[in-house]
Parts: C-alpha cells; sequence; structure tokens
C-alpha cells in the first residue's frame, strides 16, 4: 500500500455462509483493516474469526462496534428483511456500505434508503456479481458497437430447479424476489435502458416443491422503446439453462446470442437481399474485444471500493440499483393485480 493511500476500518455485519465470501475477499486486500465481526449470534462471529484468523471485536451490536473502532465502511451480509435498518444506521454514524441484494425486502424501503444515503452524502453500492462476468461484458461491448444495431426486442430464458431447503422454500415470491433481480439488472445493463412498465404472470406448478409461487412470465417496456421478455421457473427439472440465463438480443441489423456459459456471438444481416430471396444471408461475428478483467464476487468489490477511493458513484450504488429493485417489486405488483402497470420511483 502506498504512503498516504485510504485505509478502510471495516465492520462486518452477518457472519454467516454467504458472509465467508466477503470477510474473505476484505482479507486479501492491503487497505481493508477488520476491525469487528457483528452477528445476533455471537458465537457465529466468534467461530469465523477463529476460523479465518482474525483478530478484531466480535459482537451483536453494529451501533457498539463502530463506535468503539472507528469504522468508516460496513459489510452488509444481513438477511433482505434488516438491510433498511442495517444501512441506515451505518451511513447515520459516519460509514459507507457495500451489501448484499437485494436491497431491502419492498420498494418503499429501499427509495428510503437510497434518500437517506444521499442526505447523508454517503455511499451505498449493492453486490450484483452477475454484471461481471466475461461473455456479459463482451455481449454489453458488442451491442455498444452496433453490431446488431438498435436493440428492440429482448428475451431471456431462466429454468433451473434448486432444491435449496430453508428460508427459499418458504418465500411467497422466491424466483422473483431472490433470484430475478440478478437477470433485471443484466437487463437493464446490457440495453442500458429502464423500465416504464410491465405485465407479470406469477404461478407455482402442481410439481413445484417451494410454498410460494416459484414460475414467473414478465414482458417489460423500456425507455429505449424496446421490449424485454423475462420467462423463467426454480422448479424446472430437466435441461436447465446456465444461471446467467440464456439470452437473445434482437436489433435492426442481426441478433445477439448468449446462452449464459460460452461467449456470446452475433448472426448478422450480410449483403442485400436478393430479388428472390425472402431471408437475407447471415455472418456470424465473435467479440472483437476480449474482456481480461476479473470476474464475478472480486470484480464486483473491486469496482466498488475503487469508486469509494476515487470520490464516484460506483456502477451499482444504491441509485442505480433501486431501478432493478423496482422491475423486482412491479412484477411482483402486476402479478397481483393481473394487469400491466407503469415503473416509477419518484
Amino acid at each position: 500500500m502506498s504512503v498516504g493511500e485510504k485505509t478502510f476500518k471495516l465492520v462486518q455485519v452477518g457472519c454467516g455462509n454467504m458472509a465467508k465470501r466477503w470477510v474473505k475477499y476484505a482479507m486479501t486486500r492491503s487497505d481493508i483493516e477488520i476491525v469487528a465481526l457483528v452477528d445476533i449470534n455471537i458465537s457465529a462471529a466468534e467461530s469465523m474469526a477463529k476460523e479465518l484468523g482474525i483478530d478484531c471485536l466480535c459482537c451483536v451490536d453494529m451501533e457498539q462496534a463502530i463506535r468503539t473502532t472507528g469504522a468508516d465502511l460496513v459489510f452488509d451480509v444481513t438477511i433482505p428483511e434488516v438491510h433498511k435498518r442495517i444501512v441506515m444506521k451505518a451511513v447515520e454514524l459516519g460509514c459507507d456500505v457495500l451489501g448484499e441484494k437485494p436491497m431491502a425486502a419492498s420498494l418503499e424501503d429501499a427509495i428510503e434508503m437510497e434518500q437517506f444515503v444521499k442526505v447523508h452524502n454517503k455511499n451505498y453500492s449493492v453486490m450484483q456479481n452477475r454484471r461481471f462476468t466475461k461473455q456479459i461484458r463482451e455481449a454489453r461491448g458488442m451491442i455498444d458497437q452496433g453490431i446488431i444495431g438498435g436493440p428492440g426486442q429482448t428475451t431471456v430464458d431462466f429454468f433451473l430447479g434448486p432444491h435449496f431447503g430453508g428460508f427459499r422454500d418458504v418465500m411467497n415470491n422466491p424466483l422473483l424476489l431472490d433470484m430475478a433481480i440478478h437477470t433485471f439488472d443484466q437487463a437493464r445493463f446490457l440495453l442500458q435502458a429502464d423500465p416504464i412498465s410491465v405485465y407479470c404472470h406469477e404461478f407455482n406448478p402442481s410439481y413445484s416443491w417451494y410454498g410460494g409461487k416459484a414460475s414467473a412470465v414478465c414482458i417489460f417496456e423500456l425507455s429505449d422503446g424496446s421490449v424485454f421478455s423475462y420467462n423463467g421457473s426454480w422448479c424446472a427439472e430437466g435441461a436447465p439453462t446456465s444461471w446467467h440465463g440464456s439470452w437473445r438480443i434482437i436489433g435492426s441489423k442481426g441478433t445477439l446470442i448468449w446462452d449464459g456459459e460460452n461467449d456470446p456471438y452475433c448472426s448478422v444481416v450480410q449483403g442485400e437481399l436478393g430479388s428472390a430471396s425472402r431471408m437475407h444471408q447471415m455472418e456470424h461475428v465473435a467479440p472483437a474485444s476480449i474482456w481480461t478483467g476479473k470476474e464475478g464476487h472480486d470484480a464486483c468489490f473491486d469496482e466498488m471500493l475503487a469508486a469509494l477511493k476515487e470520490g464516484h458513484k460506483s456502477e451499482t450504488d444504491c441509485s442505480d440499483n433501486l431501478m432493478s429493485m423496482a422491475m423486482v417489486f412491479a412484477a411482483m405488483e402486476s402479478a397481483k393485480r393481473g394487469e400491466k402497470i407503469p415503473i416509477s420511483i419518484r
């Protein structure tokens, strides 16, 4: 670490299984000092400290931890229902926050959090690791280059059958609330457009092992005039898609295909339409610019912390992530009402 470089004093809140991923990342950074581990179950914090060899305060009270250590950064890896309380208290005490998705358990809470953070001139960014893969970055690059022209229609299929057990099995909206946030955020990233309306049909097939509705079909109208449709299920046994989904983005010059696992490619119009032809000949185009950066959680962590150090908003700042949250809750509301509804956060 160079002389004068900012060092963060970190309080990690939440010490469950997912939290280990966050703490282990922090341990790789020379500019982060882990000063406290906080969990409502003190033994969880103490066990994590012992397992990972971290010499720090372990307690059940985040406010105590921040005041005692002088922390200026909080990692929030708690359950969605307490994100609002954790984030707003941490910000009130002078900390910036990096947190797990989703921002909150309701859109109203997410809006209030974003405004609170802004008023206190602090930063709150949300983990959206699925924006940070080689393939999605290359797909975005191909769209930016205009290879398929302006996107007009985007579809994604998401079909998996995970048997989690635990809280997801009893959630009312397991697919939309716990998982679709990733796919919706990916759509906004790829298309660089925000939603203006949605119609959603949410349901639970008879063979589902979830208590809540584990399948959904959504149609979003976007601010660029295009349409994005999502067709997904978390109780689909057989022929699974990638966790990133299977994408088709159709533009004026051709189509981008990304199966979520392999490199994306474009199928684009080649030459003029012949007098006796009904269909254009198509050309296969591979990405010209290859992504060589980090991927997944580490890439998102790096970007969020770089934004803090450089004094600008991160790519997944709460003000941006709010629109992905709005897609989730608007879809749930549309399904409840059985009608298309507008999407607005103001």
